[in-house]
């Protein structure tokens, strides 16, 4: 159908735009007339006007109602082009993002307004869609929602206070203060966001759990939603979970060949225990997507257990922990080895139990990713002792500990040189005449960081620590000994980043306080 009607553009002389992206040069006065759900129906988007004419690019240019439509709409001459749906579709997606400040604007003008009435009740399908008839709480969340992807955010917080409410976003691991709307739309927003989480409006007693999904334009995006009873209302958390915005592979997260290589060989082995280590939100979960995407292939069963699923992974078998059936973390783990696999990926070791299965699993031939929450990688080794787990055990099955950190890359648009003091290098222990730093601009809201980049260091377990494991599993010894095994720890490669010109010493000390050589 598709290939016909543009084979019939043709011959009639109808123009093709095969790039329509890029060709798009409409302003946004001309724009805002048309409404998203329209342009989105009819496949049809205005892309630029000149000389009194505005050109309308539509996948079916036969179709003469939409068109006729957009000409009152406009009140103009229209000249139409003939582009691919999905070409529309991705013009659509990027014309109507919205503008920076809208969210801010729409919050000062509900705080000016007075006599709104809100409804929580109206169902959200897509963030991008605006209407007439939306209520202003709908309008105003779906903007902070929009607004909070479009700069990166992996959460928003709603904050009550006394005498206020305050909304965060956390980007690039920090928060930052965004929007202080009156205090008045708290229960509004907070009954909004339970309708669209199917949680219990009637419930501001206890905390509640759930999950929303949205599309915003061709983007399919999940928010974990939590919500605690504090002083002053209800605050609520959502996390981010945007598909479209997670980069999987190993060699795209910013691991240094070194530990890269090691780190491929372990999770490529047969047998044995890979650990990965770190605080919440240093990336664990991507580095054991990554890994088993890059050793995924159709000779091979890999399947997962996790608390929640983040992020689908083509052909790989994906289970979500569910406490309110009994399905936790060991008892899946139990059915998984009855499903014949050769990789297991557990999304974290919590308990001695889960411990002992991940053991027994990799005693009996199966390769196993995990998660841990310690500081350091020897730490992972000894929190598993101190959970129970027999240490003739672990020395026998763990063959690698990987620990992370992410620190924020300084933002390329306003870096600049800046010579550091003599206390702030001793702080790092690195010598410099000159380093980078971010100065703030626009595209980093004035924080001079953009982005993210990953810390590491990989521990192998060797046979000298297999026997000191045996011996006595203290952190500080095995940490010894894997440095002068030739461990690069976490401090080396930030002093290498810092020197590099990608992060700060700030940054470094930042995510490495705890951490020791």
């Amino acid at each position: 159908m598709e290939d016909s009607i543009r084979s019939l553009s043709e011959k009639v002389g109808i123009p093709i735009v095969p790039h329509l992206e890029t060709e798009i040069a409409i302003s946004k006065q001309t724009l805002r007339k048309v409404p998203y759900a329209f342009a989105k129906r009819h496949k049809v988007i205005p892309y630029k006007e000149e000389e009194g004419i505005v050109y309308v690019a539509t996948s079916d240019p036969f179709n003469f109602d939409p068109i006729e439509e957009l000409r009152t709409i406009l009140n103009s001459d229209i000249k139409v082009a003939y582009a691919s749906p999905e070409n529309i579709e991705s013009a659509i997606h990027e014309a109507y993002n919205r503008e920076e400040g809208q969210a801010s604007q729409e919050i000062k003008e509900l705080n000016e307004s007075t006599g709104d009435k809100f409804d929580g009740e109206i169902q959200v399908y897509d963030l991008l869609d605006e209407n007439k008839h939306q209520a202003p709480i709908v309008k105003i969340l779906n903007l902070i929602l929009s607004e909070a992807i479009q700069q990166g955010a992996s959460d928003i917080h709603f904050e009550p206070y006394e005498g206020g409410l305050r909304i965060r976003y956390r980007i690039d691991g920090v928060l930052q203060n965004r929007h202080a709307p009156s205090p008045e739309y708290l229960q509004p927003l907070v009954s909004r966001l339970k309708v669209m989480a199917r949680l219990d409006i009637a419930e501001h007693r206890l905390p509640q759990d759930g999950r929303i999904k949205l599309r915003m334009g061709r983007r399919e995006i999940d928010f974990r939603v939590s919500t605690v009873p504090v002083q002053g209302g209800e605050r609520i958390v959502l996390r981010i979970l945007d598909k479209g915005n997670v980069i999987l592979g190993l060699d795209k997260i910013g691991m240094p060949i070194e530990i890269l290589t090691h780190f491929r060989k372990m999770s490529s082995l047969p047998e044995g225990i890979v650990l990965v280590t770190g605080p919440t939100g240093s990336g664990k979960t991507t580095t054991l997507y990554s890994g088993i995407s890059d050793i995924h292939n159709e000779e091979i069963n890999v399947m997962t257990i996790e608390d929640p699923v983040e992020y689908n992974l083509k052909g790989i078998a994906q289970i979500g922990v569910q406490p309110k059936i009994k399905l936790d973390f060991a008892t899946g783990l139990r059915h998984i080895l009855r499903q014949d696999p050769d990789v297991i990926m557990i999304g974290e070791i919590r308990d001695v139990e889960t411990a002992e299965i991940a053991i027994q699993a990799s005693l009996t031939g199966h390769l196993v990713l995990s998660t841990l929450h310690t500081n350091d990688a020897p730490s992972a080794l000894t929190r598993l002792v101190d959970m129970g787990v027999e240490p003739y055990l672990l020395s026998s099955t763990v063959v690698g500990v990987l620990a992370q950190r992410l620190v924020r890359r300084i933002c390329k648009e306003c870096a600049q040189d800046y010579i550091p003091s003599l206390a702030e290098l001793n702080t790092l222990g690195i010598k410099a005449t000159k380093l980078k730093v971010g100065k703030g601009c626009p595209s980093c809201f004035g924080t001079g960081y953009k982005g993210r980049h990953g810390i590491y260091e990989l521990m192998a377990v060797t046979p000298a620590l297999q026997k000191q494991i045996i011996k006595s599993p203290d952190a500080i010894e095995m940490r010894r000994m894997a440095l002068e095994g030739g461990m690069r720890s976490l401090l080396i490669h930030g002093q290498e980043l810092v020197l590099s010109g990608i992060t700060t010493i700030s940054e470094v000390l930042r995510v490495t306080r705890g951490c020791e050589d």
